[in-house]
């Protein structure tokens, strides 16, 4: 495959990220042009040059089944409205960032980051930095959800291919120990300075107003039944179906006293919606290269593929990611074709599978376009007109100096 065909994906990649920082203007009107124009160069080029419209049909159906997930718990946890206090303090903050951390493995991490991001604004609107909302995406968008398959969505296509359900949190437990403990140590210590650094007579007056209430329950109910659908295989756009006829219900009997109240509009998941379309149509070539380099690397360790997963997990899809390396690691270890329930007793391809596993979800956290829930929760965040770090400041100034050391200990400590 020509290296040519990368070059969409990598100009759209350059124009999230350069963009919003030098035209921001130009770029707020028209993304949805620069994104599907890329877009549809690829698509076209698919159809009419390489005849592969199976790729094109099969990218599709993924695209439709992301953003009816995404957009269904958007929309679904727009209609949950949490009172909270209006100022929280850094041991406050820290455990909400833990039970964040415990509930992605229970709502998935696109679930636990739609359900909790706008308390969470509301919780620190009075200090709010855009560290609060970076490392809200580090522990509940993305490590926190390493524990089970509904976790996220790299591990539950592990368990589609036969990885039993509580294989891989016993196996990832110490792991996630590690990263999200670091996490909330060094998140504590830069909210304990924000707070000093408000007056004690304003913290003593916002403090007054507090009030813990929860609006709208019945949508945890529907809440339910799209995690529930998730499980559904086939036939065909069923359990799409039942996840839109789901939302809209929930849509309709939320109370308008419930929307206005969470700043509900369509805007963030509308442009979830184009530039991931741009993304998913884009990133086929490099996905298909991805999967013919990876079948002809020889040199696997658990090093190996822990950075390998965890760097192309960063800016390209973590879900084919995963299931290219584990394709690497089945193809050299299970040249019998043993059901995997049994390959994941084989001590090299179950510690090759904990490494790519932590890869694809740990890594996610890199980028904005690394897992789904990010670039929602930067949407939702600049809808609150909280400013958030540019797509290279993000990385300048938290991935490398933060999550790139604790990934370097967990390497270390787990896979060295």
């Amino acid at each position: 495959m020509s290296y040519f065909l990368v070059l969409p994906f990598i100009a759209l990649l350059l124009s999230i990220a350069l963009a919003p920082l030098f035209f921001p203007d130009w770029w707020s009107k028209h993304y949805p042009k620069v994104a599907l124009s890329l877009g549809a160069v690829v698509i076209f080029y698919y159809l009419f040059q390489l005849h592969s419209a199976d790729i094109v049909l099969h990218t599709a159906i993924e695209y439709i089944s992301f953003i009816v997930f995404i957009g269904a718990l958007y929309i679904v946890s727009g209609g949950i409205h949490i009172s909270t206090k209006d100022l929280t303090n850094p041991y406050e903050n820290v455990l909400v960032l833990f039970i964040g951390a415990i509930l992605a493995n229970i709502l998935g991490t696109t679930g636990a980051s739609m359900l909790l991001i706008r308390p969470w604004i509301k919780m620190n609107k009075s200090r709010i930095q855009p560290y609060h909302i970076i490392f809200f995406i580090f522990i509940i968008s993305n490590v926190g959800g390493s524990l089970t398959p509904i976790g996220d969505p790299p591990l539950f296509l592990g368990y589609l291919k036969g990885v039993p359900f509580w294989w891989i949190t016993a196996r990832t437990l110490p792991m996630w120990g590690v990263a999200v403990g670091l996490l909330l140590l060094i998140f504590y210590f830069l909210d304990s300075k924000n707070y000093r650094e408000l007056k004690k007579s304003t913290v003593k007056e916002i403090e007054k107003k507090e009030e813990w209430k929860i609006e709208g329950v019945i949508n945890f109910m529907f809440l339910g039944i799209i995690l529930l659908a998730v499980f559904i295989d086939s036939p065909l756009f069923l359990r799409e179906g039942i996840i839109i006829v789901t939302t809209v219900a929930s849509y309709l009997t939320t109370k308008k006293t419930i929307h206005s109240a969470n700043h509900f509009t369509f805007h963030p998941i509308q442009e979830v919606a184009i530039l991931f379309a741009g993304i998913f149509a884009t990133m086929i070539p490099a996905l298909e290269l991805l999967r013919t380099e990876a079948q002809s690397m020889t040199t696997l360790s658990t090093s190996f593929f822990y950075w390998n997963t965890g760097l192309l997990s960063s800016f390209l899809d973590n879900a084919p990611t995963y299931l290219s390396f584990f394709s690497v690691a089945e193809g050299n270890l299970n040249p019998n074709a043993l059901p995997i329930s049994e390959m994941v007793q084989h001590p090299i391809f179950a510690k090759y599978l904990v490494a790519i596993s932590i890869g694809a979800v740990f890594f996610g956290a890199n980028t904005y376009i690394g897992n789904g829930p990010n670039f929602m929760v930067k949407s939702i965040a600049d809808h609150y007109n909280i400013s958030t770090p540019s797509f290279i400041r993000y990385i300048t100034h938290f991935t490398i100096p933060i999550l790139l050391p604790i990934f370097i200990v967990i390497w270390w400590l787990f896979f060295f």
